[in-house]
C-alpha cells in the first residue's frame, strides 16, 4: 500500500477512535492507542510504515508546544519558576537516581543505567496534557504542577542530548559547535519574534482573510521549528519558544483558535502511531519481564512524585493526583534511547526493551486513570469530593465569583439593598459554612466557562471577581472579556502585577487587596499625629488619586522591568513634591 493509502487508513482510525471514546466512555487517548494497535503491523497489518507516519504525526507535538507557549506569558513563567525548577528538577533527579539504581542492581553499566534512568524519568507532554484537558484539570493546582514538571523535563532533555556524543567520545569540538549553533538559533528566534513576526502578523491581519492568517500561523510554527531543528535542537523547543514570544501579542487568541484543529488531529495521529509501534512479538516472547519492567517504572515514578509532593506539604489528594497523571513514559525517551544505541551507550536489546516498556506505560496510563477515578479516588477521599451544584435558571443582575471575605461583604450590602445575585464558590468547606447562616450560594469552580454560562452571566450587568486564586481570576477575566464584553467586571486584585494582567483583558474596575483599608489606617494615623481631619483626608485623597493615575501609566511599562523601576522611583519623588507643595499652600493660607 502506498504512503497516501496508509495515511488514509490513519485518518480513518482517527474517525473511528472518537466514536469509540464517546460510546464506551473511554479516554480518547486510550481509544487512539487501541486503534493504532489494531491497524498496525502487529494487529491487522494494514499499516506498516510506522516510522514515516510517526514523523508526520509528531508535528502535533510541535503545534501543542506552540499553543502551550502562547498560553504561557513570561510573567506566568516567572510566577511558575518554583514549580518548574523546584518540583521539576526534584522529579527528574530523584526518579533518574532511583531507576538508575534499579538498572545497576540488574547488571547495567553505570553510564547505561544513568541514561536509562533519565529516559524513563521523562513523561509524555502531549499524553499528560491531553488527559488533563479531557478531565478539565489543566488549570487545577495539580494540573499546573504537572505542567511545570513536564516543562522542566522538556528543557532538561536538551543538554542531555548535547552531551551524549561527548560521553561516547564522539568529538568534543563538534558538540561544542552544536551548542553554539543551538544558542544562535534561539537568539535568532527571539529577535525574529520581536522584530519580524509581530509586524508580519499585523500586515496579514489587515487583509481580513482568515485563510491567510491561518497560513501565516502555520508558517510561523514550521519556520521556527525547522530553524531550531537545523541547529541540532528539538523542533518542539523552537515552537514553544515562538509561542512564548507571541504570548503577549494581540494575536494570541486568534493564533490559538486557528491552530487548535490541526493540533488536535495531529496529536490523535501521534497516539495512533504510538499504538502501532507496540512490538507485540517481543512482548509475547517475554511478557512477564516486560510487564515487570513497566510496572516497576510506573510504580517508581508514582512514589517519587507523591513523595516530593508530600515533602513540599501538598495535600495528599493533590500529591496523588500529580503522581497518577505522571505515570507514563515519554516520547523523548524514544529519541534518547535511539541516539544512545547509535553511540554505543545502550545495547540494541536493552534499547528495544525500554522503548516497549515506555510504550506500554503510555498505553496503561489512561486505563489506570479510569480505575483511579472509579474505585481508588472515592476510597481515598472517603466521601470528601462531591459534584458541583446545579445552578437554577436565574437572571440576576449580579454574579459573584468567590464568596470569601470580599465576596461576602459585597453580598451583604447587595442583599440589604434588595439586589439579587448569584454566588459561586469553589471551596466545599466555605460553602457549607456560609450556608449554616442561611446564605444562598452554589458550589462550583467559576473558572469553568460552562459554570458561568449556567449562571446566566450573559444576562447579568456586573461580575464581582473576588476569587482568591490569581490564575483563576485571570482565566475568568479572559473568558468574560471575549464572551461577554458588555458585562462590567469589578475585580479583587492582589498586587500591581495581578492588576496589569487583568488590565490586559479590559477590566476597568480594580479594587486592590488591603489598599482601601491601608488608606483608612493612614488617615487615622495622621490624625493621631496632630493633623486635622480635613488635612488627613486631603493627604489620603491626594495619594489615592496619584497612585491610581500611576497604575495606569505603569501598565504601559509592565514588560520592561528597568523602566518600571525607574517609573516607581520617579513616582515616589513626584509624590513628595506634591505633598511639599500642599504644605506650602497651607502655610500661605495661614
Amino acid at each position: 500500500m502506498t504512503l497516501i493509502g496508509e495515511i488514509a487508513l490513519f485518518l480513518a482510525a482517527t474517525v473511528v477512535a472518537v466514536p469509540l471514546f464517546r460510546f464506551f466512555q473511554l479516554s480518547a487517548v486510550l481509544a487512539y492507542l487501541a486503534s493504532g494497535m489494531l491497524i498496525g503491523p502487529w494487529g491487522l497489518g494494514l499499516v506498516t510504515r510506522v516510522e514515516n507516519i510517526l514523523q508526520f504525526a509528531e508535528f502535533g507535538v510541535v503545534l501543542l508546544l506552540f499553543v502551550i507557549g502562547l498560553e504561557l506569558q513570561p510573567s506566568r513563567l516567572v510566577a511558575m519558576r518554583r514549580v518548574v525548577f523546584g518540583l521539576g528538577s526534584a522529579q527528574v533527579v530523584f526518579t533518574t537516581l532511583a531507576l538508575a539504581g534499579c538498572g545497576l542492581a540488574f547488571g547495567l553499566p553505570p553510564v547505561s543505567a544513568l541514561i536509562a534512568g533519565f529516559g524513563l524519568s521523562l513523561s509524555s507532554t502531549p499524553l499528560v496534557l491531553q488527559l488533563l484537558g479531557e478531565r478539565e484539570e489543566l488549570n487545577t493546582t495539580h494540573g499546573r504542577a504537572a505542567f511545570g514538571i513536564l516543562l522542566f523535563q522538556d528543557i532538561a532533555v536538551l543538554p542531555v542530548l548535547a552531551i551524549l556524543p561527548l560521553i561516547a567520545g564522539g568529538g568534543a569540538s563538534m558538540s561544542w559547535r552544536g551548542v553554539a549553533l543551538g544558542i544562535g538559533a534561539i537568539v535568532a528566534v527571539i529577535v525574529a519574534g520581536r522584530f519580524i513576526v509581530r509586524p508580519l502578523l499585523k500586515i496579514v491581519a489587515q487583509t481580513r482573510i482568515p485563510e491567510v492568517f491561518t497560513a501565516a500561523a502555520l508558517l510561523v510554527v514550521i519556520a521556527t521549528a525547522l530553524l531550531v531543528h537545523a541547529a541540532g535542537l528539538s523542533m518542539a523547543l523552537g515552537a514553544f519558544l515562538a509561542g512564548v514570544l507571541l504570548a503577549d501579542s494581540e494575536y494570541r487568541h486568534e493564533l490559538e483558535a486557528d491552530l487548535e484543529p490541526f493540533k488536535g488531529l495531529l496529536l490523535g495521529l501521534l497516539f495512533i502511531a504510538v499504538g502501532m509501534s507496540v512490538n507485540l512479538g517481543l512482548m509475547m516472547s517475554a511478557p512477564l519481564k516486560l510487564l515487570a519492567i513497566t510496572a516497576g517504572l510506573m510504580t517508581m515514578k508514582a512514589l517519587v512524585v507523591y513523595g516530593i509532593g508530600r515533602v513540599v506539604r501538598a495535600a495528599r489528594g493533590r500529591a496523588r493526583s500529580v503522581a497518577m497523571v505522571m505515570l507514563a513514559g515519554g516520547e523523548f525517551a524514544f529519541v534518547l534511547f535511539s541516539i544512545a544505541r547509535t553511540q554505543g551507550l545502550l545495547s540494541q536489546a536493552i534499547s528495544e526493551t525500554l522503548v516497549l516498556a515506555v510504550t506500554l506505560s503510555m498505553l496503561l496510563s489512561p486505563i489506570l486513570l479510569i480505575v483511579d477515578d472509579k474505585w481508588l479516588k472515592p476510597w481515598f477521599s472517603r466521601g470528601e469530593a462531591r459534584p458541583f451544584d446545579r445552578i437554577e435558571s436565574e437572571n440576576h443582575r449580579v454574579v459573584i465569583a468567590g464568596f470569601g471575605r470580599v465576596g461576602q461583604i459585597v453580598a451583604r450590602i447587595l442583599r440589604a439593598k434588595g439586589v439579587p445575585f448569584t454566588a459561586l464558590e469553589v471551596s466545599q468547606a466555605q460553602v457549607d459554612f456560609v450556608r449554616r447562616f442561611g446564605n444562598r450560594i452554589f458550589y462550583g469552580d467559576a473558572s469553568r466557562p460552562e459554570l458561568l454560562r449556567s449562571a446566566n452571566l450573559e444576562q447579568a450587568e456586573v461580575l464581582i471577581l473576588a476569587v482568591d486564586d490569581v490564575e483563576a481570576s485571570v482565566k475568568i477575566a479572559d473568558f468574560v472579556s471575549r464572551t461577554y464584553p458588555k458585562v462590567k467586571v469589578f475585580a479583587r486584585v492582589r498586587n500591581r502585577q495581578h492588576a496589569f494582567r487583568l488590565m490586559d483583558f479590559n477590566v476597568r474596575y480594580l479594587i486592590r487587596d488591603t489598599f482601601l483599608s491601608s488608606l483608612d489606617m493612614a488617615e487615622r494615623v495622621l490624625e493621631a499625629l496632630g493633623s486635622t481631619k480635613s488635612q488627613a483626608r486631603q493627604a489620603v485623597t491626594t495619594f489615592r488619586a496619584y497612585d491610581e493615575r500611576m497604575l495606569k501609566q505603569q501598565y504601559a511599562l509592565k514588560d520592561d522591568q528597568e523602566k518600571l523601576l525607574a517609573s516607581a522611583r520617579e513616582a515616589a519623588h513626584q509624590l513628595e513634591q506634591l505633598f511639599e507643595a500642599d504644605a506650602a499652600n497651607e502655610a500661605k493660607a495661614k
